[in-house]
């Protein structure tokens, strides 16, 4: 018998209770920092208004992080899963929204965190430029990241779901070579290195070598720790924990410096995209419990594609600006397609 909609909405609004309190706080938090700010309605609207916008570009953004965690987590003991959702999230929302702008900023500007802090108080658009000023080392080390991450999943040899069969077989058919991937993505950094001056060449290819040595080193840890014979990181957990909380930076590192292009207040962009993180969890928690990708099929190939595009994009934003709702609509289209086309195998093939 078929779940009534009414129950059926109930039970998916229920993993989105928590990401509803956080909403609630984060709106009262920025009717505070708006009226302390512009002591108007209209000022008030406004960073309310663009508390929202944050909150649904940071979801935008997300969600191909969420199919990611999800299919993570699905290898993960109930205990390190339970771990990541609770600590894992604090150090999402806290660490990389809060703490990393301004360990940015600190570096920077060769300050200490209190006077990065006290900067972007007093001085947010100076704060904001600097911020801007980090974009180069930022996507070079996100955007290799995110390379090897979606290049990884596609040349998998043992790879058996393939959405767009022409490409992605190929692909999982020559993942066998040794190295293959970290020669391409070498290959790749060398080439966008060399469209550049050599100030920013030599600054864009050594945040990109870190970039590429943190993905194969997070590899090596999650291997090691995950596969251990003793201890309870062999339970099936820490790496994998390290692993996600090395890829939400990385996924973060566009929404945090594209949030200065609507506010240079460190507290509002830190409440929407909080706000946003709480809904990203949700999902994740959601796609796990329910069995989302078991039952749609190529929502997570829809996911890494998407990952493919957000790497190439993070390359352009070295020169170019790429506006923060472009990335989010090409990553929602990619995951909409996937999901169409899972929904269309299931229905040929009765499942």
């Amino acid at each position: 018998m078929a779940m009534p909609a009414t129950t059926a909405h109930k039970s998916v609004l229920r993993y989105f209770y928590l990401a509803f309190i956080v909403t609630a706080i984060g709106l009262v938090l920025s009717t505070f920092v708006g009226w302390s700010m512009h002591g108007t309605v209209k000022g008030l609207l406004n960073v309310l208004f663009i508390t929202a916008v944050l909150s649904v570009l940071e979801i935008s953004l997300s969600f191909d992080n969420a199919i990611v965690n999800a299919n993570k987590l699905r290898e993960m003991t109930p205990v390190w899963q339970h771990r990541f959702l609770t600590w894992g999230i604090l150090i999402a929302v806290f660490g990389m929204r809060i703490v990393f702008p301004v360990l940015v900023v600190a570096i920077a500007a060769k300050v200490g965190p209190l006077q990065a802090v006290n900067l972007a108080l007093s001085h947010p658009h100076e704060y904001a430029e600097i911020m801007e000023g980090a974009r180069v080392p930022i996507s070079a080390f996100g955007g290799t990241f995110l390379l090897m991450v979606a290049l990884s999943y596609f040349f998998d040899p043992d790879k058996e779901v393939h959405w767009l069969p022409g490409v992605e077989r190929l692909m999982s058919k020559v993942g066998g070579a040794k190295f293959l991937v970290v020669t391409i993505v070498l290959g790749t950094i060398t080439f966008v290195s060399s469209l550049f001056d050599p100030l920013m060449s030599s600054m864009f290819l050594r945040s990109a070598i870190w970039g590429l040595l943190t993905f194969l080193l997070v590899e090596v840890l999650s291997d090691y720790l995950d596969t251990g014979t003793s201890g309870v990181a062999a339970s099936g957990g820490l790496g994998a924990f390290l692993y996600l909380e090395v890829l939400d930076a990385s996924f973060s590192f566009d929404g945090v410096i594209g949030a200065f292009a609507l506010t240079q207040n460190l507290f509002i962009i830190a409440i929407g995209l909080g706000i946003g993180a709480m809904y990203v969890r949700s999902m994740t928690v959601m796609l796990v419990e329910k069995g989302t990708l078991n039952e749609y099929r190529y929502l997570e190939n829809g996911a890494f594609w998407s990952i493919l595009v957000l790497a190439i994009i993070m390359f352009v934003q070295v020169t170019h600006h790429v506006p923060e709702a472009l990335t989010g609509l090409i990553g929602g289209v990619l995951i909409g397609a996937s999901f169409f086309a899972s929904v269309r195998h299931n229905r040929i093939h009765g499942s």
